[in-house]
């Protein structure tokens, strides 16, 4: 595992836009992504170029085979497991250093074999009556964010003189 501050993890993703976009996202903020398959998309070389994906180079990426490799590899991680509706909203949970952030794929997000278990650690992006779900992504930025805002204001985090993320302490 990385030193990344935070992580995201993608249950069997589908479409390769959001998980790009989501990858971006984790390279802005210094998160590491981790991707458990299956992938409804290939990440080859070649394909990441055509994308125009010039920043995965940067992007501390994991890739799992399954859910319980994934859970083997993640080891203790703490995790908040994102869905559309159950649990707590996002702005109750505590979020700290090396937390691991999960959602599920853009089709049914994750299994309740996943949620169920962890009833007390699920979350949900706070929306009007009647509105499904936001974009894969977009809930990702969100969810990132209020992690992000979190660790800035308890003093994991903190902002250089350019506002960009930095280290609690400046690395001597």
């Amino acid at each position: 595992m990385s030193g990344a501050t935070l992580s995201v993890v993608l249950h069997e993703p589908l479409i390769p836009n959001n998980t790009g976009n989501i990858g971006r996202t984790c390279v802005a903020v210094g998160a590491a992504l981790h991707l458990v398959h299956p992938l409804g998309f290939d990440l080859d070389e070649k394909k990441r170029r055509r994308a125009g994906l010039d920043y995965w180079p940067r992007l501390d990426l994991s890739e799992h085979a399954s859910w319980g490799a994934y859970l083997q590899a993640s080891g203790r991680a703490r995790r908040w497991y994102f869905a559309t509706q159950g649990g707590r909203d996002l702005f109750e949970a505590d979020f700290l250093p090396g937390d691991h952030l999960v959602f599920g794929k853009e089709t049914g997000g994750l299994p309740e074999s996943i949620r169920k278990p962890q009833a007390d650690r699920v979350l949900v992006l706070p929306m009007r009556p009647g509105e499904r779900s936001l974009n894969l992504a977009t809930a990702v930025c969100a969810a990132l964010y209020e992690a992000v805002r979190q660790l800035l204001a308890s003093g994991d985090l903190r902002l250089d003189e350019d506002h960009r993320l930095a280290p609690a302490k400046p690395i001597q």
